[in-house]
C-alpha cells in the first residue's frame, strides 16, 4: 500500500512541475540579452537573464493556462530615430493566430506566443525529472 501512495505522489509532483511552462522575463530596455538570448551560453544566461514559472510567478484572477509571448516593438520617436524593444513573458490571454502584428499611432509590435515546452526552458527539466521518475519506480519495484 505504501509503495502506491508513493507512486501517487510522484506521479501527482512530477506531472504538475512538468506542466508549468517557463518563460524568459526581460526587456530590452533594461537588459540586452532580451534582444536574442540564443547568442549567449548557457552559463551566462543562468546569470543574468530571468526565468519565470508562469504558474507561480504570475497573478492573474483565476486560473488560466500560461503560455510564453516575445513582444518586438519598434517605436516612433518624432524627433530622432525609432528605437526596437523586445520584450519577453508569460501570457494568459490567448490570440487567434501564434503570431500578429499591430500598427498603432507611436509604435509597430510584433507579438508571437508559443504554447510547448519547445518555446521556453521547462524541456530540460522535463527530461531530468523523467528520469527521476523512472528511477524511483525502478528502485521500488526492484526484486
Amino acid at each position: 500500500m505504501s509503495r502506491a501512495v508513493l507512486l501517487l505522489f510522484i506521479f501527482t509532483t512530477v506531472s504538475q512541475l512538468g506542466a508549468a511552462i517557463r518563460c524568459y522575463e526581460c526587456n530590452s530596455a533594461n537588459n540586452s540579452m532580451c534582444l536574442d538570448p540564443s547568442s549567449y551560453d548557457e552559463e551566462t544566461i543562468r546569470k543574468y537573464l530571468r526565468f519565470t514559472n508562469c504558474e507561480q510567478g504570475v497573478y492573474t484572477p483565476g486560473p488560466h493556462s500560461f503560455f510564453c509571448r516575445k513582444i518586438v516593438q519598434t517605436i516612433l520617436h518624432k524627433h530622432h530615430d525609432p528605437e526596437v524593444r523586445v520584450m519577453r513573458g508569460c501570457g494568459w490571454v490567448r490570440h487567434h493566430r501564434d503570431c500578429y502584428k499591430a500598427d498603432n499611432e507611436d509604435h509597430f509590435e510584433t507579438v508571437c506566443q508559443c504554447f510547448s515546452d519547445q518555446c521556453n526552458a521547462a524541456l530540460q527539466h522535463q527530461y531530468t525529472l523523467g528520469v527521476l521518475l523512472i528511477t524511483i519506480i525502478l528502485w521500488l519495484f526492484r526484486t
